[in-house]
Order: structure tokens, then C-alpha cells, then sequence
């Protein structure tokens, strides 16, 4: 059995694999760089509680509600599933593939409402907006440059998402002013970016599932919350009807070279309370 049935074949799952080579390239040196500071935190935590201090605000886990504001930087990706070679009107085919090629950095503010249900459970509201983009690349299988590569034709996907993100927060034994914790919940999102004449457009709305880590810092005058949540969207944030309100004709081949996107994000947030 062949693997490839011809040499086009294999020239487009080159560009697919090339393509998400370099995405988990960029993706893996942000890792390394959040994976660092988790690090310091966790070693400077280590050396500062080898013994019982005087607390911070030892009675701030009772109160009933927390609130407080938010901070942060995003870092905004897309999944999408290509179609193939797609047929035009004049009988010829055109094969176009869409990736999201880097992990693009955003901004993020917001507030926070803690409920407290138990000495370790937390209920946890923390609406916010995240000012972000995605930047898409279109490789045109079947336009070759000087080089012999596919020509490639890029968008800025800018987002801006409204999320009311809804978590239990469980909490480890405080131990000194350090109390970590895990999370997990689900984020309504709307999207408020407009309708444009761009290739790709995404719907407004979107739910995402998140899980993330933290740790509560309990100084002198408020509690001080750094946090690190991934998130991964639940459905289909294609607009597929985007392509029928496109002026140009010729920008509807990439529109369409795509039938599936599911939006990602990293989020890291300092939480002030």
C-alpha cells in the first residue's frame, strides 16, 4: 500500500507538518519561559517557608465574598482543518492551507468574585476582556514562487473577547502567607471584533472549557494571586457565512479553504484582592 498516491499529495502534507512544526517551535519557547517562572515561584515559596512566620491577614479566607481586579497577558492560537483542494467555477482545482503559525501575545484586565463554599472549595466569577490577535498564513499550493514554494498570504486576526469565566478553586492548607490552589470551569466568550473584509472571520460567540494553577500571596495590605490557566474552545468558531458577504470573489478560495476552527488560550494573571 502507498502512503502518498502522488508526489502533490506529499507536497501538501510537507507544508502541513512544516507548518506545525514551526507553530510548536514558538509554542515551546513560551512553555520554557512559563515553566521558568513557575519555577522561581515554587523555589522562592521553598526557601521562604521553611519555618512558621507571623501571618498577613489571617482572617481573609473567612469572609463569605472576595473582590478584587486583574492583570495579565494572553497568548491567543487557532486550530483549523483544512479542506483540500477545493473546485472553482472554471473547472480547475485550487488547493490553499490556513495555519496559525505563532502564538501571538495579548493583554487581558478584568475583576474577580470569590465565594467561599468550604475551607478548601471556592466558588470563582472573574469577567474579563482580552485584547489579542491571530496571525494566519495562506500557502497557495498551486502558485509557486521563484524558489519553487508555495506563495504565502497572511492576516492579522485581531480579537477582542469578553469572558465570564466560572471556576472551583480548590485550595491547599495555607502554610505561612503562601496558599496554592488548582481550578477548573467553563468561559462563556463574545467576540466583539466587527464584520470586515478579511479572509477569516470568527463567530461571536464561543465557550471555552479552562484549568489552570495558582498560589495566594498574603501580604501586608492585600492578597496577591499570580495564576496560569490554558483554555480550549468547545465548538466550531468558523463563520462559514462570511464568505457570501465578501466583495471580492477572489478572496472567497481562501474563506473556504477552511470548514473547522477551534479558538486556544494561555492566560497568565496577577489578581489583586
Amino acid at each position: 500500500m502507498r502512503i502518498f498516491s502522488n508526489l502533490y499529495d506529499f507536497e501538501i502534507m510537507s507544508y502541513i507538518i512544516l507548518g506545525k512544526k514551526k507553530r510548536y517551535i514558538h509554542w515551546t519557547m513560551w512553555k520554557k519561559r512559563l515553566i521558568t517562572i513557575a519555577l522561581l515561584t515554587v523555589a522562592v515559596v521553598t526557601v521562604s517557608a521553611q519555618q512558621r512566620k507571623v501571618q498577613n491577614k489571617p482572617y481573609i479566607d473567612l469572609r463569605p465574598m472576595h473582590f478584587g481586579i486583574s492583570i495579565g497577558m494572553n497568548l491567543q492560537d487557532v486550530e483549523m482543518r483544512n479542506v483540500g483542494p477545493q473546485l472553482m467555477e472554471e473547472g480547475d482545482s485550487r488547493t490553499i492551507l490556513c495555519d496559525a503559525d505563532t502564538w501571538n501575545p495579548g493583554f487581558s484586565v478584568g475583576v474577580v468574585a470569590d465565594m467561599r463554599l468550604t475551607n478548601h472549595l471556592a466558588l470563582r466569577v472573574t469577567p474579563a476582556m482580552h485584547f489579542g490577535s491571530k496571525h494566519l498564513v495562506f500557502r497557495n499550493l498551486d502558485d509557486l514562487n521563484d524558489a519553487g514554494r508555495p506563495r504565502e498570504t497572511t492576516q492579522d486576526l485581531k480579537n477582542t473577547y469578553i469572558t465570564i469565566p466560572v471556576d472551583v478553586k480548590f485550595s491547599a492548607e495555607r502554610f505561612n502567607n503562601y496558599r496554592p490552589y488548582v481550578l477548573a470551569g467553563v468561559t462563556p466568550m463574545i467576540n466583539l471584533s466587527g464584520k470586515d473584509q478579511d479572509y477569516i472571520h470568527l463567530k461571536r460567540y464561543d465557550t471555552m472549557v479552562e484549568v489552570g494553577l495558582g498560589c495566594d500571596f498574603y501580604l501586608p495590605f492585600f492578597k496577591l494571586i499570580p495564576e496560569l490557566k490554558f483554555c480550549y474552545s468547545l465548538s466550531n468558531t468558523f463563520d462559514k457565512d462570511h464568505a457570501k458577504e465578501l466583495n471580492d470573489a477572489n478572496r472567497r478560495v481562501f474563506t473556504n479553504s477552511i470548514d473547522q476552527a477551534c479558538s486556544k488560550m494561555v492566560v497568565l494573571t496577577l489578581y489583586f484582592e
